[in-house]
Formats: structure tokens, sequence, C-alpha cells
């Protein structure tokens, strides 16, 4: 096999239907677009969701809720989670950078600290926020908390 004889797989290639070129073709006169009506004009084009006239679907179903454009979006790290960083690497401080280098977040996140799960060793912890539960625990054991 070389490059000047490789061809497509029989059948995997149609030719293109040409549309609009003269009676013999079978595709000639309205060149498949009927007769009349927006559609058989040039520049045609439907907006998106036209139904055809039938009420749209964005229009029949109701209108709910809102997006609030000021929310803060946070990626949550449980103190359990912390823990089992800080005891596999030996460490006493945990901030944003130990969690994007071990790959929790990524560096444009903000991260809240979340009280689930138990902590049992001392740890000086580094975050955008703390749940009440979380930062709790975090001083109990004689731990500091630190917000960005």
């Amino acid at each position: 096999m070389n490059l000047n004889n490789l061809q497509p797989a029989a059948g995997s290639v149609k030719t293109r239907k040409r549309i609009g070129r003269g009676p013999g073709s079978g595709m000639g006169g309205t060149s498949t677009r009927g007769h009349k009506g927006a559609k058989s004009r040039s520049g045609y084009s439907k907006k998106i969701g036209f139904e055809g006239g039938q009420m749209p679907l964005q229009r029949r179903l109701p209108k709910f809720g809102f997006k609030n454009i000021n929310r803060v979006e946070f990626k949550a790290i449980n103190i359990s989670l912390l823990e089992e960083l800080a005891k596999a690497n030996n460490l006493t401080k945990v901030d944003i950078n130990t969690l994007i280098e071990a790959g929790y977040v990524s560096n444009n996140q903000k991260v809240k600290i979340l009280g689930n799960g138990s902590l049992s060793i001392k740890l000086d912890v580094e975050a955008h926020a703390f749940s009440k539960s979380a930062e709790d625990a975090i001083v109990a054991l004689g731990g500091t908390v630190v917000k960005l």
C-alpha cells in the first residue's frame, strides 16, 4: 500500500446533490424547494426554536427561578480530606497551593472548608471560607484558621 493508491472504502463517499442545474438533472425548476412561501425564497432562515407556528416549547413551559450574577462559587473541601492529605504528606499547614498540587482544586477556584468528617491532628488551614463546624473543629485542636 502506498500513498498514491489510497482510496476511501466502497460506498462511503456519496456524490453531492447538485440542485438547480436544469430540467435534465431532475432537480431544476423549483430546485426541490416547492412552490412559493418563505422557505422557497433566498435568504430564508427560521428562528431558533420555531415550530411552524405552533406555540414553541420555550413559551409553553413556565418561567421559574433566576440566576444571581453576584454568586460566588466555592469548591467544597471536607476536614476529613484535609486530615488524609496532611497525614500522607506530613503537613502541619494546609493552604490553597497544597490543595492545587494535590489536584483537589484548580488555581482559579475559591475554596470553602466544610466540617464533614473528623479531625485528629493540629492543622493551620488557609482558605477563602470556612463553615462554622469546620472552624470549630480546627480551633478545638489548637490549629489556626486564616481566611483569604
